[in-house]
């Protein structure tokens, strides 16, 4: 945890994000979005200090959060003054880090294109390249200025994210990854909502043990029961080398939630058990994991009306 607030304190406190009208900017104020910065679109430039001073950025007490803000042509007339505000926020003392994104002037026309959105600069009637030609010319002096440039002409949205969170990130992109490993028992229903789904009810099941039948997988006679079992260990041995494939690429494809189900019949003994045992094994991997258990309360509630009986 102190390695992790380190690293959050090492990630600028301030991002202007500009560049080019169709270079990416909005699948990059996603993906600051994902990395924890409060982050404002088409933001008036002379606007920017009052946001700063109203955060706390400015050398105010207390906590604050990172931003990252977006300034282009779009602003119109105050966009013009977007030099002077920035170099007001650094006489302030104000640290900030400038992004600029940019494409090929033929890739930005055939982006426009397929878009059939009308390009900011060409609000009088010119054409797309005309329009480009403009916008170029107004932010010649910020990409000279800018602490990153990023052409993303030959990117695809997966190589952006990656490259942002490669100049932005913490340094551990598996804390990025929320993961959920979740519980569930088939005769409630199977999820919808999970991007792996194990099915362990090839497993002995311990309902059939009178003695095990009213406990849950959250309980130790149940735990040894399935965990200390010859097969179960097998397949955990299998599953792991399974996870260790695909989480990796999973983080390599800048995904931000996982969900893995974990299903037998009712939801109660084997499910529970083997979800706790993912989440362990996957929090000694570096990811941060989340368990839950979806039938719990329905097995508790039928065990509860057997003994009533």
């Amino acid at each position: 945890m102190v390695q992790e607030t380190l690293e959050i304190e090492n990630m600028p406190g301030l991002v202007i994000v500009t560049g080019m009208s169709g270079a990416g900017r909005t699948e990059a104020m996603h993906v600051f979005e994902d990395l924890g910065y409060f982050c404002v679109d088409n933001l008036p430039s002379n606007l920017i200090p009052n946001l700063v001073e109203l955060n706390g950025l400015g050398g105010g007490e207390g906590e604050h959060r990172k931003l990252a803000v977006v300034c282009d042509a779009r602003n119109g007339d105050y966009f013009g003054s977007l030099g002077e505000e920035l170099s007001e926020l650094k006489k302030l003392g104000v640290e900030y880090k400038m992004l600029f994104l940019d494409a090929d002037d033929d890739k930005l026309v055939s982006r426009y294109k397929s878009s059939r959105r009308r390009h900011p600069m060409c609000a009088d009637g010119t054409t797309i390249a005309q329009g480009i030609e403009r916008e170029r010319r107004l932010l010649m002096d910020l990409h000279d200025e800018a602490d990153y440039v990023i052409n993303t002409t030959d990117m695809l949205p997966q190589k952006l994210r990656s490259t942002i969170r490669s100049l932005f990130g913490t340094g551990n992109e598996r804390r990025g990854l929320a993961v959920t490993v979740y519980s569930f028992g088939f005769k409630h229903g199977a999820p919808i909502d999970a991007d792996l789904v194990m099915d362990v009810r090839f497993l002995p099941n311990p309902y059939y043990d009178p003695y095990l039948r009213h406990l849950t997988g959250l309980d130790e006679p149940v735990r040894d029961f399935v965990m200390l079992r010859e097969e179960t260990i097998e397949f955990n041995k299998r599953w792991h080398e399974l996870l260790d494939v695909v989480m990796p690429g999973y983080v390599a494809e800048g995904k931000q939630q996982l969900a893995i189900g974990v299903g037998c019949t009712g939801g109660q003994h084997r499910s529970v058990a083997l979800a706790e045992s993912t989440g362990d094994y996957l929090k000694t991997k570096g990811y941060r994991v989340s368990v839950a258990h979806r039938d719990l309360k329905l097995a508790e509630r039928t065990v509860a009306t057997d003994a009533a009986r």
